[in-house]
């Protein structure tokens, strides 16, 4: 599948990966609907553009069909948008909120769930062509892998998304439908900018090479080589630099 010419939907585009991801794919030719809960403030709003919470499946349903009914198809849904919630099982205070890991699943796990349900959806309703009938990439984390202390809704909800890879994949595939995951480690967003500086130098000491944070840039043109490769379905694949995180 080319990206020039496609017609590619970004969940969690406001920010971060999300964002890089969509300016990549635009600037590559294709024709991309962001999905988001909010935008920025003053920034425009339009057909390319729609509102939804992703733990509500029917927003998110309206959000694909929406898309296809505007361009005529949909051939590819980039799913970015998720949480981050660092807490341990129990602490000082006592043990951890139920509702804070619930909201975790909620986003991250559900979520998932939900955009890749209606990304098939509307995909499933392309004319067949040699190349299938659309991708779905997922967002994973190398924490899926490697979860550290005070990860346990965040590694969980991502080991989750590892764990929908392949079945996603074998259910498509009739359909002519190939899922992948990417899983990053330390990207240049918010989730690792808001650290201090030594947790941030923490996180680049794990890496083998290159020895720095990984740019939204370098996820976006992964997501790119996705798309356009065909050969490639039912894979995770680390975007990490070689990275292994200790318990900490």
């Amino acid at each position: 599948m080319q990206v020039e010419g496609a017609v590619v939907v970004v969940t969690g585009s406001a920010a971060g990966l999300g964002r890089a991801t969509a300016r990549r794919l635009k600037a590559c030719g294709a024709q991309v609907v962001e999905v988001d809960l909010h935008f920025p403030q003053g920034e425009a709003t339009g057909r390319e553009r729609a509102t939804a919470d992703v733990t509500d499946a029917d927003q998110v349903e309206t959000a694909l069909r929406k898309a296809a009914h505007t361009f005529g198809r949909v051939d590819a849904v980039v799913h970015c948008a998720g949480v981050a919630a660092g807490f341990r099982l129990i602490d000082e205070r006592g043990p951890a909120d139920p509702a804070a890991f619930q909201r975790v699943v909620d986003v991250n796990l559900v979520g998932t769930f939900n955009v890749a349900r209606a990304a098939a959806l509307v995909m499933s309703q392309n004319p067949a062509g040699e190349f299938g009938r659309g991708v779905v990439v997922l967002t994973a984390s190398v924490a899926a892998f490697e979860g550290q202390r005070g990860q346990t809704a965040y590694a969980a909800t991502k080991a989750g998304v590892v764990g929908m890879t392949l079945p996603i994949a074998r259910d498509l595939a009739d359909y002519g439908i190939r899922c992948v995951t990417i899983a990053p480690g330390a990207f240049e967003t918010a989730l690792t900018t808001d650290l201090t500086p030594w947790l941030q130098d923490k996180l680049v000491s794990y890496t083998t090479f290159p020895r720095r944070l990984g740019k939204p840039e370098e996820f976006a043109g992964l997501v790119h080589a996705v798309i356009e490769n065909d050969m490639l379905n039912a894979e995770v694949i680390r975007l990490d630099a070689g990275t292994r995180l200790p318990s900490l």
